[in-house]
């Protein structure tokens, strides 16, 4: 079996070649160019999108036809291919990667709706390839996922709200919207629908991140063996300071501070730190 997702998972490309997962492209749309998100390293592109303000370039998904030729030769070698994609809440990912799959007989292509993405995105892409590599059926990867689904959380903060209103992202965050030089909200992704809901509303990134640290105290304990992954745009200093505090809070023992994919940068610009955390039980039999 082979595992397929976006540039949204944020997966290393370390990650991505040593446990063979293929990675659909997503696209940043600037004047009179469209680049693969995976071209441009995080600095470079922040250093692009401050360069265009006030204007943001915006986003693009694959076309059916893009994961179609991206499935081909695995279905032709005779893989059955596993597709995990950015939440649908979000993006047409998703969706396109069905109608791509809908080339190949019923059953060879399996497309999953992750209902998340970033570092939630990539604990369910990690979990499949582990589950495949160690001879895992669809249905018992397919269960899996839906546990980490039910389980994982991605939440975060930003120092501003303007790159989630210009880009058409901030849905129910909109309450927030005339606040923007003042507030800073904290954001998670909604399990039900995979949608961006606000959690809080901070004076401070300080306080913020105390928010984040006290949401996932509530929702794990501070017993619960955890992965936690922080991640940020270029905030390192903050997330330095939010590893240090979760270390504190939580009993995590898998840990790494990561940055994000430049394809969701543009909807948050370089003022992002948050994590991703899932209760390490869902790695069962995959370590």
């Amino acid at each position: 079996m082979r595992i397929v997702t976006d540039s949204a998972a944020d997966l290393s490309h370390e990650e991505a070649r040593r446990l063979g997962i293929d990675e659909a492209p997503l696209f940043i749309q600037f004047p009179g160019e469209e680049v693969k998100s995976t071209a441009l390293s995080p600095d470079e592109f922040y250093a692009r999108l401050l360069a265009m303000a006030p204007e943001i370039p915006t986003t693009a998904q694959p076309s059916p036809g893009v994961f179609a030729e991206l499935y081909r030769p695995l279905v032709e070698a005779g893989e059955d291919v596993l597709s995990i994609h950015i939440s649908s809440g979000l993006s047409g990912t998703a969706q396109a990667a069905q109608l791509g799959a809908e080339q190949f007989p019923a059953g060879k292509v399996t497309v999953v709706d992750s209902l998340t993405l970033s570092g939630g995105q990539r604990f369910q892409v990690l979990a499949a390839a582990a589950a495949a590599a160690a001879g895992w059926t669809t249905e018992a990867i397919l269960k899996r996922l839906a546990q980490i689904r039910a389980q994982a959380e991605v939440i975060y903060t930003l120092e501003t709200l303007k790159y989630l209103a210009k880009g058409g992202r901030i849905g129910r965050v909109e309450a927030v919207a005339g606040m923007l030089l003042k507030i800073k909200p904290v954001i998670r992704v909604e399990h039900s629908d995979g949608k961006y809901s606000t959690v809080a509303k901070a004076r401070s990134l300080k306080d913020a991140q105390a928010v984040i640290v006290n949401h996932l105290q509530k929702m794990y304990g501070s017993s619960e063996p955890l992965w936690a992954t922080v991640l940020h745009g270029q905030l390192a200093p903050k997330a330095e300071e939010l590893g240090v505090a979760l270390k504190s809070a939580l009993h995590i023992v898998r840990f790494e501070t990561m940055r994000i994919s430049p394809v969701l940068g543009v909807h948050t610009g370089p003022g992002i730190v948050g994590v991703a955390a899932m209760p390490m039980a869902l790695m069962a039999g995959l370590e």
